[in-house]
């Protein structure tokens, strides 16, 4: 499951992972908030969290967010994730050199410092 996290500068979106994501909270939360942002901004930033709780992703929530990245490719100006799991925080770090945005990785317990670091990114 996916959860929207209010309360962040405009031109950035925050998510939370909760439990097994699957392609259905990729098309039906992430993908039409994404979607409108880009309607409305050339660039944004992101913050993905993923909770205590986070067991994966689906197959198929992997592809949506590949495709996801693919389309607004260039559109991103920085990307933080918030993640204490070992295999996420090992991909990430391995292809994180393919983003076109700035990236980041922060521990759980960094999640006050991510949200920094994307806010400061809204005042450039």
């Amino acid at each position: 499951m996916i959860a929207q996290i209010e309360g962040l500068p405009a031109g950035t979106l925050g998510f939370r992972a909760h439990g097994q994501v699957t392609a259905a909270d990729y098309e039906n939360i992430i993908v039409p908030d994404v979607e409108a942002a880009f309607a409305l901004n050339r660039k944004l930033r992101m913050l993905y969290v993923t909770a205590e709780d986070f067991t994966g992703f689906d197959p198929g929530a992997m592809w949506d967010d590949a495709k996801l990245g693919m389309r607004h490719f260039s559109g991103w100006e920085r990307v933080a994730l918030v993640t204490d799991v070992a295999w996420l925080r090992t991909a990430a770090a391995a292809f994180s050199f393919a983003l076109p945005a700035e990236f980041r990785l922060f521990r759980s317990a960094e999640l006050d410092e991510a949200m920094h670091w994307i806010a400061e990114a809204a005042d450039v």
